[in-house]
């Protein structure tokens, strides 16, 4: 079984469970959540361009992305809200994940996105390492949940995210993308 479909039942079982009535409880985590998914992120080649990790936490979800091949310097790093990179342009990824429905940027006064994060720096060996929380996030489950009926995909840009051009911080092309995955 591929990872989308092995991805899309399980969040199918998890949906189930979050059908459940909490009795206003929200941050209380459904049955069978998932505590840990996973990107392998590709350029437009194909070529491995490292890996993505979640862990979900009582506050929100542990990301921890481990660039590699990429060209030196800042990259903007964000979740999209599908779980789709069709090369070579990756644009099947769709917009920023944004449950909540506001802006782009950390400096956007309406901001930010949830799927917003800051910039993956990387060094003249072509690797980097971003982690960050994601607060009030969900791997699945609930309002805010990253894996939905469509997924969510990892896309890192050509350049730096300017932290407050709506929709999408002026970074520029899409250079690699990783689907995200339930992982065991």
């Amino acid at each position: 079984m591929n990872k989308l479909a092995t991805a899309a039942a399980m969040i199918a079982a998890a949906g189930l469970s979050g059908c459940m009535n909490t009795g206003g409880m929200s941050d209380i985590p459904p049955p069978n959540s998932v505590d840990f998914a996973r990107a392998d992120l590709a350029d437009a080649s194909g070529m491995d361009r490292g890996a993505v990790t979640f862990e979900q936490l009582d506050t929100g979800v542990r990301v921890v992305i481990e660039g590699r091949g990429l060209t030196p310097g800042a990259h903007g790093a964000h979740i999209h809200m599908t779980g789709s990179c069709v090369a070579p342009d990756f644009t099947s990824a769709g917009g920023h994940w944004n449950p909540m429905n506001r802006e782009h940027g950390r400096e956007n006064p309406a901001g930010q996105h949830m799927g917003d994060m800051p910039n993956l720096i990387v060094g003249q060996d072509g690797s980097g390492v971003l982690e960050l929380v994601v607060e009030g996030a969900r791997i699945t489950g609930g309002t805010a949940a990253m894996l939905d009926g469509d997924g969510a995909a990892v896309v890192i840009h050509a350049g730096p995210d300017d932290y407050r051009t709506d929709p999408a911080g002026d970074a520029g092309s899409r250079v690699a993308c990783g689907e995200v995955y339930a992982a065991m």
